[in-house]
């Protein structure tokens, strides 16, 4: 079993970074979560993929069967991937934009029109990079059950994607890694 608390020391510990930042959002921050500094550790992205699992699997017991896990470019990838593993979900990976060679798709993976996705974050602060690969999913007819973001940074992610229709939920939120400003 997962010890939450020790997971959320764990993330913290490997990617909480002081200084000063400027957010995907545009945003600048005191601290930064380097999402590549726990997802590229098997000794903490194993334990978040099992929550993500377990987020999911309530999810299915309450709105019915989800269909893919999707994942966004290129932080969501690892994560979905390893959340794909522990559950047996199919996943989809989410280019920020269309490949300019090959098949020229934006969207990776097999996803077919009335699919229930749950598409998974990495670090949440407005939710543009999300809702983004929101767009891209539902252009291929498929429905977004909701998005779960491994942290919440508790800066507007939730109301923006709520604001949208679709569920959000976060395994831990910054003030859960202990983090101020």
């Amino acid at each position: 079993m997962v010890n939450p608390k020790q997971l959320a020391a764990a993330i913290a510990e490997a990617s909480l970074l002081r200084g000063d930042f400027v957010l995907r959002s545009g945003r600048r921050s005191s601290y930064y979560l380097d999402k590549y500094r726990f997802s590229t550790r098997p000794e903490i992205l194993g334990p978040v993929a099992e929550l993500f699992g377990q987020r999911i699997g309530a999810i299915a017991a309450e709105l019915g069967p989800i269909h893919r896990l999707a994942g966004a470019e290129l932080g969501g990838i690892p994560l979905v991937t390893a959340t794909s593993l522990k559950s047996g979900l199919p996943c989809v990976f989410v280019r920020n934009q269309k490949k300019g060679y090959g098949t020229a798709k934006q969207l990776e993976g097999d996803l077919h029109e009335g699919d229930r996705v749950v598409l998974l974050e990495d670090v949440a602060t407005t939710g543009g990079q999300a809702l983004e690969a929101v767009g891209v999913i539902r252009a291929q007819s498929a429905d977004v059950a909701a998005v779960i973001a491994a942290i919440d940074r508790q800066e507007g992610a939730r109301e923006n994607i709520e604001r949208d229709g679709i569920r959000f939920e976060a395994l831990f939120t910054k003030s859960d890694l202990g983090i101020d400003e």
